[in-house]
């Protein structure tokens, strides 16, 4: 499975690609972060944004995007952007059909580091350990993004097992 994950930002978008399954060795493909100008005009900001993520989506067909879920902060500003850069991540998987997932950053934390409310620099060490990167990934940005994607590699397909059970148990069939 091919999973890009996206750490939504306006100012710094982190965007990862890793390769792997449960119980199977995982693969780095590709890490970047998208930046914009803070003084730039917003609707161009976003299109870099979109462009970026548009072109990652194009050029390694991931078979899953999956995006850190917007959470409450108290700088209104910043959650805004946050959530803008999500919304841009969303439409460029659904154009192509590719599935998205939202993952918490606690869910994320849970599953990189076994703790939940983990700091920064665990996320950072432990990506960089299940990748077998030789340096870390920088900034936190680029390595939020490659945690999501490890994230919803060994949770996604947990949770799609579950999604597809409750639909036949729905539609009354039996495995």
């Amino acid at each position: 499975m091919r999973v890009l994950g996206v750490d939504p930002g306006l100012t710094r978008c982190g965007i990862g690609v890793v390769d792997g399954a449960p119980g199977r060795a995982l693969t780095m493909v590709h890490v970047d972060v998208l930046r914009t100008p803070p003084g730039d005009d917003l609707g161009l900001r976003l299109l870099a944004i979109f462009d970026g993520i548009e072109a990652a989506v194009e050029r390694f067909a991931p078979d899953a995007v999956v995006v850190e879920r917007v959470f409450a902060q108290q700088n209104l500003r910043t959650v805004t952007g946050t959530a803008q850069a999500s919304g841009l991540a969303l439409v460029a998987a659904s154009r192509r059909g590719i599935r998205v997932a939202l993952h918490t950053p606690s869910e994320v934390k849970a599953a990189i580091t076994g703790s939940g409310t983990a700091d920064k620099a665990q996320v950072t060490t432990m990506v960089t350990r299940l990748l077998k990167l030789p340096a870390r990934p920088t900034p936190a940005d680029a390595a939020d993004a490659l945690a999501l994607a490890i994230c919803h590699i060994w949770r996604g397909t947990a949770l799609n097992r579950l999604d597809a059970a409750a639909v036949r148990a729905a539609a009354g069939v039996r495995r």
